[in-house]
C-alpha cells in the first residue's frame, strides 16, 4: 500500500489549463501568394514532364492548417494533378526517395482526394495509398488520420 496518500505535492500539473473550454485554435498562417507561386512552380514541372519534382516540390511547399475551403480545394486540385501524372509502375521508385515527413503528408493528401474522389481517381489513389503503407507503414496512416492540421 503506499504510504502518506493524503499529500497532494506530487500535483503539480494544472489540468484546468487543457479543457476544452480554454483551449484555442492555432491562428491561420497560409498565405495566399506562397501558395500560388508554389502552383505554377509545380506547373512549370508537369509541363516539363517531370513529376517527381512536381510532388517534391508540392510536398515541402504544402501548407497545412488551412482553413480557406478556397485554398484547401486549389491545393487539392494542384496535388492530385501531380498525384495522376505519376505512373504507376513509376510511384515505388518516387515514394522511396521521400522522407518520412512528406510521406505523412502525402497520405494525408491521399486521404483527402479520397473526400473528392474525380472519375479514376480512387482506383489511382489506392495504389498509391499502398505503395506508400507499404514503405512507411501504419503509422503514416495514424499520423495523417490524427493530426490536426489538414491539407
Amino acid at each position: 500500500m503506499a504510504k502518506n496518500t493524503s499529500s497532494n505535492v506530487f500535483r503539480t500539473l494544472d489540468v484546468d489549463l487543457y479543457s476544452e473550454d480554454n483551449y484555442k485554435e492555432e491562428a491561420d498562417t497560409a498565405d495566399t501568394p506562397a501558395t500560388t507561386q508554389n502552383e505554377s512552380v509545380i506547373s512549370s514541372l508537369l509541363a516539363a514532364n517531370k513529376p517527381a519534382e512536381a510532388l517534391t516540390s508540392l510536398l515541402s511547399g504544402a501548407i497545412l492548417g488551412i482553413k480557406d475551403p478556397a485554398a484547401r480545394a486549389a491545393s487539392l486540385t494542384i496535388a492530385m494533378r501531380v498525384l495522376m501524372a505519376i505512373k504507376a509502375s513509376q510511384i515505388d521508385e518516387v515514394v522511396a526517395q521521400l522522407d518520412n515527413e512528406s510521406r505523412d503528408v502525402l497520405m494525408k493528401f491521399i486521404y483527402r482526394g479520397f473526400e473528392v474522389p474525380s472519375e479514376g481517381s480512387s482506383a489511382h489513389l489506392l495504389v498509391w495509398h499502398e505503395k506508400v503503407f507499404a514503405v512507411a507503414g501504419p503509422g503514416s496512416i495514424v499520423r495523417a488520420l490524427t493530426d490536426k492540421k489538414r491539407v
